[in-house]
């Protein structure tokens, strides 16, 4: 890519966390059975008339102010019309213009760089239902999603690179997070991705042929469909193809993109104004309520504890990532206030267990408080870390007083210098070889010691006091 550049921006489509669906009462909630949340309204019945939800357009103002955008005081819905069998009503209800907010940005950093990614639009949508393919020639559609309230948020064609978007995609899950707009969960699809991609001479400020990639589901997919789709431009341009404007879907198994049909402009949907639905117009005074009621969002938080609790930029980055985890650590410092080995503790161990998929933060009956008295104890002698990793599995599974466990076990930690020094001289006793060895320079082997002490004291020997022991008596 010496030679060339890419230019990508992102649609974002984010399902808002409403009780209740964008135009009708039917409860929004995923996993029911199929077209059991449908109503005459989102399954689209001739008369049926929409009545707008607030708490969207709620969510969709506090978004766009949580992105720097401009929210408008006035904006539209639009019949956008197009045939798909999940579609019953022949139109997707949307918004063209003026949208809800507009003129926005989000700040991402990349390999220490770090660039302003603009946010052109957001608008307010329902969203189509599902059709389910079982084989044959039948195919079934389930209604549940279909009016479900969406958020699109449109980016400037700004992003440069497949990193770069996965990054944004990260950061802009993690604002919704934090507002609570959206659960952001991209497996069930209530955060989904279209990726337009081109590639241009470097240098060059004339756009290439753009190739729009649907539905990209997880940060991974769409790293790795744009970093695929950029390669396939560059392989066709070089071999003197022309490159077609098109949709093209991405096979995560193959990792490669497929065409899916032609790309359609805005004058293919024939939008026209929604007769159904009045212009939205939102007060002065709303607006101003509903920014009081802003939390303090990721950046602001990173740079606090950075600030605060003396935290390098990793490890802040990580902890603010999500409300919850961020929540959680401060909890734990606050009970006691130690905040770089609770750090360190949650991001080895509590996220080992988060990763390992047995349950979730909310879940799980380990409290910040439990998290704080670990910290405590391995500060204290109590146990070593090595412990504390053994037995937090147990703690993330049934939560309670981490230093009644331990005791309870029989895993205090061993600090009396009389009972170490006799494990240490038998480990050198038993190890003439290696002893020998040590002696001659190969000073590595005093991790073979440690382990051997630790071997012998069934890992409950005190670390430093061990180190200390050998290197007296190897010397």
């Amino acid at each position: 890519m010496s030679v060339y550049e890419a230019v990508i921006g992102l649609e974002v489509h984010a399902q808002l966390a409403t009780a209740s669906k964008m135009f009708c009462s039917c409860p929004n909630h995923f996993g029911n059975e199929p077209n059991e949340n449908v109503c005459e309204v989102c399954s689209g019945m001739p008369g049926a008339l929409p009545t707008l939800n607030k708490k969207a357009v709620e969510y969709a103002a506090k978004t766009g102010m949580a992105l720097n955008c401009t929210v408008n005081d006035y904006s539209v819905f639009a019949r956008k019309s197009y045939f798909y069998p999940d579609l019953p009503a022949g139109f997707q209800t949307s918004q063209l213009n003026p949208p809800i907010c507009e003129h926005g940005y989000v700040d991402v950093t990349v390999n220490g760089e770090s660039r302003r990614i603009g946010i052109t639009r957001i608008h307010m949508e329902d969203d189509a239902g599902k059709n389910l393919h079982t084989g044959g020639n039948i195919s079934l559609v389930d209604l549940n999603r279909a009016g479900t309230p969406l958020i699109e948020i449109v980016t400037e064609p700004d992003l440069r690179g497949a990193e770069e978007a996965a990054t944004f995609m990260r950061k802009l899950r993690s604002v919704l997070l934090y507002l609570g707009v959206c659960d952001g969960n991209m497996e069930e699809g209530s955060l989904r991705c279209d990726a337009n991609v081109s590639i241009r001479p470097r240098g060059s400020s004339v756009f290439g042929t753009r190739v729009e990639i649907k539905n990209l589901n997880s940060f991974r997919n769409v790293q790795r469909a744009i970093e695929y789709e950029i390669k396939r431009q560059k392989e066709c341009l070089e071999e003197g193809e022309a490159l077609v404007q098109e949709t093209r879907l991405y096979d995560s198994v193959k990792n490669i993109t497929l065409s899916m049909r032609s790309k359609e402009e805005a004058q293919d949907y024939r939008y026209f104004p929604n007769p159904d639905l009045p212009p939205v117009r939102v007060s002065g005074e709303e607006l101003a309520a509903w920014r009081k009621e802003l939390p303090e969002l990721p950046d602001a938080r990173r740079e606090r504890f950075m600030r605060g609790f003396g935290l390098s930029p990793q490890d802040a980055d990580l902890l603010t990532s999500e409300k919850a985890l961020a929540d959680f650590f401060e909890a734990a410092v606050n009970a006691y206030p130690q905040a770089k080995r609770i750090a360190n503790l949650i991001q080895g161990e509590l996220l080992r267990e988060l990763n390992a998929g047995g349950a979730d933060l909310a879940s799980s009956p380990l409290r910040p408080e439990n998290l704080a008295e670990l910290a405590r104890i391995i500060d204290e002698g109590v146990i070593s870390t090595k412990i504390a990793q053994d037995i937090f599995g147990e703690l993330f599974a049934k939560g309670g007083s981490p230093e009644a466990l331990v005791r309870s076990k029989g895993l205090v930690q061993i600090s009396d210098a009389g009972e170490l020094e006799q494990a240490v001289l038998a480990a050198i006793a038993e190890n003439p070889s290696e002893k020998e060895a040590y002696c001659g320079g190969k000073t590595k082997l005093l991790s073979f010691f440690v382990g051997q002490v630790m071997k012998k004291t069934r890992g409950k020997a005190n670390p430093a006091l061990v180190n200390e022991l050998l290197k007296k008596h190897l010397s």
